[in-house]
């Protein structure tokens, strides 16, 4: 027995430090992707390439990697119930170390084709996040579970403010001579190198029994028909996917208006989503913890979600980009509120014996939110850099009404906020 718990100790372990590394392989790509498009120096597309072009083909390709993704995920996780936890997760981490190579060529070569088949690569190896989730529920009962989850949490944390600093610092020569945008997908591609070594020599195969679930790549698109065909959860899940839309045009294309609007560079962008990772996880430890025990997400989704659509349309107002990390904080503060209790309102509407069911639907509707953003702001920011900001604050005040619609029509028995406080933090 103490043998078992130790092989159960270290898989956990090695789950949080793939989490971790994963995370910040993907940050590193935050700060370059942009200038690297954006700037005509930079020579991935021909110098005449006019900038709506450029901003057009930016958003294909940092939504490729969603668009996979979508796709990747539940393949990898209806697979790895079949084949077992931890080759798939070794596959998957293999498919990331190749694309980081492959990105690190299509610098090198200045081929935007060879840029688009590595973000397809090891965005389908980044699905890997169902892999990670079933591992963990593998290894947890319902005394560790909250907790296990949480310190997954804590790796996604720590992987966003460390990835994209990472970034800008590995891509600035003037740091070192011979480092450029290359440099970055290299580190990421070592460091996905030393994953698949801590995978294959410390992760134990967590599956109980192989379960014979179909194996199809349209699991994504199935899923969403269900959570909008479904007539008692449906405008809850409307809800997460326009709050997820909005909140996505701020993550995935706010550089494209840093480098716009104040001329920011890899480094300046890697240090701004640096701090934006690191304001999200103080206030989870400061604020939202503390007021998850005093009230249950129905009440905070009806605040949050409101909140955090004017925090977006902040970001309208400064005239210096110092006055970004002001309003970086409110943003933190409202995003760390709903994002979970926009969860863990959609769990506890679930039955028992439908849990599993949703919460995979739920992270579909979620993958699908991840992935139109980019094209979409692409488009309208040839219209106007602030378009992509004002329509993100629409996307999320249309998702707060159907949240308040959906707490209004679906009045649940009071519950104890000492008991969510816990899965909350997540």
């Amino acid at each position: 027995m103490k043998g078992e718990g130790s092989a159960r100790q270290l898989s956990l372990t090695t789950i949080f430090f793939t989490v971790f590394l994963d995370l910040v392989g993907v940050g590193i790509a935050i700060p370059i992707i942009t200038p690297l498009m954006i700037r005509p120096e930079s020579g991935v597309l021909p110098i005449a390439y006019p900038e709506e072009q450029r901003t057009i083909l930016l958003g294909f390709l940092i939504a490729s990697f969603s668009i996979a993704g979508f796709f990747g995920g539940p393949l990898l996780g209806a697979l790895s119930d079949r084949y077992g936890r931890r080759p798939l997760l070794l596959f998957s981490l293999v498919l990331t170390l190749v694309g980081y190579l492959v990105f690190a060529l299509g610098i090198h070569q200045r081929n935007i084709a060879i840029l688009f088949l590595s973000r397809i690569i090891y965005g389908l190896g980044g699905g890997n996040v169902s892999i990670i989730q079933s591992a963990i529920a593998d290894r947890s009962d319902e005394q560790t579970r909250t907790k296990n989850f949480g310190l997954i949490g804590v790796a996604f944390g720590l992987g966003f403010i460390i990835g994209p600093f990472l970034g800008g610092v590995l891509s600035n020569p003037d740091m070192v001579s011979w480092f450029s945008f290359e440099t970055p997908f290299l580190a990421a591609a070592l460091l996905s190198l030393i994953n698949i070594l801590l995978v294959y020599l410390n992760f134990h195969e967590t599956l109980p029994a192989p379960v014979h679930r179909p194996v199809t790549a349209l699991t994504g698109f199935r899923n969403l028909k269900e959570a909008f065909a479904n007539d008692r959860l449906r405008v809850l899940f409307l809800g997460v996917f326009f709050y997820s839309l909005g909140f996505n045009f701020y993550t995935q294309f706010f550089q494209v208006f840093l480098v716009k609007r104040f001329d920011y560079n890899q480094v300046q962008i890697g240090n701004y989503f640096a701090f934006v990772g690191l304001s999200v996880a103080f206030m989870q430890g400061a604020v939202v913890r503390r007021v998850a025990r005093i009230y249950t997400p129905q009440q905070i989704l009806r605040v949050s979600v409101l909140g955090l659509s004017f925090a977006l349309w902040l970001f309208l107002l400064p005239q210096q980009s110092w006055q970004l990390f002001l309003i970086v904080p409110v943003l933190a503060v409202f995003q760390g509120l709903t994002s979970p209790n926009s969860t863990s309102l959609v769990s506890m509407s679930a039955t028992t014996q439908e849990q599993g069911k949703i919460m995979g639907i739920n992270q579909s509707v979620l993958s699908a939110a991840f992935s139109v953003p980019p094209i979409i702001a692409a488009y309208i920011d040839t219209i106007s850099i602030y378009l992509p900001i004002i329509v993100a604050g629409f996307m999320v005040l249309i998702g707060w009404y159907f949240f308040y619609t959906f707490i209004r029509s679906h009045a649940n028995p009071p519950i104890n906020p000492e008991e969510l406080a816990e899965e909350a933090n997540l």
